[in-house]
């Protein structure tokens, strides 16, 4: 997925859950997206990101927005 150029905004949710949880920042984010495993479109602007991070599986969902430039993660799930 080519996110050159977005800018990554996370909701309030997602900070004060699971990005403190996961010790992630926007930084981290933008990284997980360029590498992600799997990516998944599940609407007319929402996807799916699948990874796997220090045993775990980890997915984002987010919202593309091409016309401002952005990335809104809405939030994150933890499996096993």
């Amino acid at each position: 997925m080519d996110i050159i150029g977005y800018k990554i905004r996370p909701s309030k949710h997602f900070v004060l859950g699971w990005m403190r949880k996961w010790d992630y920042d926007i930084y981290s984010l933008k990284g997980i997206l360029e590498k992600a495993e799997k990516i998944e479109k599940v609407g007319k602007y929402k996807y799916e990101v699948y990874i796997k991070a220090k045993g775990k599986s980890r997915k984002l969902i987010f919202i593309k927005d091409d016309e401002y430039k952005e990335i809104f993660i809405i939030t994150g799930a933890e499996g096993k």
